[in-house]
């Protein structure tokens, strides 16, 4: 997506440990009309799979979820990080480690929430090692809801995750998908 990339080019910077801070646009001040844009693109592209459901893991996927579900016209459902006490019943958990955090974390949903008849489409801001996707194929692998596909905003090509995602399946869209990042400057996938 031209406008997605043309952004990160403006406006992205590269930090030490690999990390592309886009918080200016994308997950901490949100560009509403690009988010709109963002899920609208992804809609497109999975606009015959039959989605059900749209889900993600809180937080910096949650708006992209949104606009992506708003476009479908189908619900969003997110894992949460932290159980409250707002959450009951038998809960689905899966095991997540996050990149950005360089941490481990349990992602919980509700299991009322999901189920073997929902076709989900798995949308996250960030795609770089798949970890956060494969928490959410666990959790929709335990009730045995179908996978429409993958999608993330920015995809970290040269981590992997995404052609591992592909090569076990599974249609991966990202919207802008980073060949690398060195001194300083984003190169993007042709």
């Amino acid at each position: 997506m031209k406008a997605l990339e043309e952004k990160i080019l403006k406006y992205g910077k590269v930090l030490p440990g690999d990390v592309l801070k886009v918080g200016s646009f994308l997950n901490q001040q949100i560009d509403v009309p690009l988010m709109r844009e963002m899920g609208k693109e992804i809609a497109r592209e999975f606009a015959d799979a039959g989605t059900t459901k749209v889900m993600t893991i809180e937080t910096s996927g949650i708006p992209l979820a949104m606009c992506v579900a708003s476009a479908m016209d189908v619900p969003v459902i997110f894992g949460k990080k932290y159980h409250s006490i707002n959450l009951s019943g038998e809960m689905l958990m899966a095991q997540v480690f996050s990149y950005t955090h360089q941490t481990s974390y349990s992602v919980i949903l509700p299991k009322e929430y999901i189920s073997d008849t929902d076709v989900v489409l798995l949308v996250d801001d960030f795609l770089a090692s798949g970890n956060a996707f494969y928490g959410m194929l666990d959790l929709c692998g335990q009730v045995g809801a179908k996978i429409a596909g993958i999608a993330s905003g920015v995809e970290k090509g040269y981590q992997g995750g995404g052609d591992k995602l592909r090569a076990a399946g599974y249609k991966v869209v990202s919207l802008a998908i980073v060949e690398s990042m060195s001194d300083g400057k984003v190169t993007f996938r042709s």
